[in-house]
């Protein structure tokens, strides 16, 4: 059986009502299984994982994202978490059964969907139209506020949509993508600075790791300071490395970690490098999980 994932990024994470009516549109289609729901009022955005068939998923993506459009005003938008569109990004992720490319043209598909609405659209990752385009980062650098002025020019040209500024819904960035493991990691300080400065070091674009994307943020209902990160190729730079470094980095500042947390789901492959590194299991193989065993039997 085919299975694709999708996790879209909604900027709304106060208001669990407009939340509800956006994941009804998904609960709406058949062979279509929402597996997580993270809404965060600090970052005011929701994170949504559902998986189905890709046809399926395609649908529901498609009525998530004209609800979306119709319920969010991203005039009055405020959070601390960087967007630029009321469903602010979109990837696509196959699961099983799904290569890049049906991936790709599937989120062609949605891009071309969403642009019918009069929303700019930008392709990213595996979809994207050229190179500099394959960074979120890059597309959503000066985030709502500097939309406006982008769209003026040549370069920053939509894939898809009105090359206009839609003040309501903003733009959206979707595109196939390898799973992406999205990391918090909260430090017991309100000091803002700290967070930004461990950040800037794990994150690759200022010489830190290769695959990680790192941001401060503050928690003002909690009174801490958090490094929010992607983690966009776990295999690669596996999360106790980043852990790890984040911890000593904190430490310098006499500054301890209140705890992390996962959003959305995770291939349980990352997992198998935490276990690892903190159980000390050197020679531990996900063969040894009996789900895993379990699954090969009933395919």
């Amino acid at each position: 059986m085919k299975i694709l994932s999708c996790v879209p990024n909604i900027s709304e994470g106060r208001d669990h009502g407009l939340v509800e009516k956006v994941l009804d549109q998904i609960r709406s289609v058949q062979e279509v299984k929402i597996t997580e729901c993270s809404s965060d009022a600090d970052h005011n955005r929701t994170v949504i994982t559902y998986l189905g068939r890709p046809e399926a998923v395609l649908a529901a993506t498609q009525a998530m994202a004209a609800k979306a459009v119709e319920l969010i005003d991203m005039a009055r938008h405020q959070g601390s978490h960087p967007r630029q569109g009321a469903v602010d990004v979109v990837p696509f992720i196959p699961v099983r059964g799904v290569d890049t490319a049906e991936a790709v043209e599937i989120s062609r598909e949605f891009g071309r969907f969403l642009g019918g609405l009069g929303v700019p659209v930008y392709y990213y990752e595996d979809s994207a139209t050229r190179p500099e385009r394959t960074l979120l980062t890059s597309i959503r650098k000066g985030q709502y506020e500097a939309l406006a002025e982008k769209l003026k020019h040549p370069e920053w040209l939509p894939d898809e949509g009105p090359a206009q500024f839609n003040p309501k819904a903003g733009a959206t960035v979707t595109g196939a993508r390898f799973p992406l493991i999205a990391l918090n990691v909260n430090l017991r300080t309100s000091d803002l600075v700290i967070a930004q400065t461990i950040a800037k070091g794990v994150r690759f674009i200022n010489g830190g790791y290769r695959f990680v994307r790192a941001i401060g943020l503050a928690l003002e209902n909690e009174g801490m300071v958090q490094v929010s990160m992607n983690l966009t190729n776990y295999t690669k730079t596996p999360i106790p490395r980043v852990m790890e470094t984040i911890r000593s980095e904190a430490a310098r500042y006499g500054v301890a970690v209140a705890g992390a947390e996962l959003v959305g789901p995770v291939p349980l492959g990352a997992l198998e490098e935490p276990l690892k590194h903190y159980l000390q299991l050197h020679s531990f193989s996900l063969t040894q999980i009996i789900e895993n065993n379990l699954l090969d039997m009933i395919e």
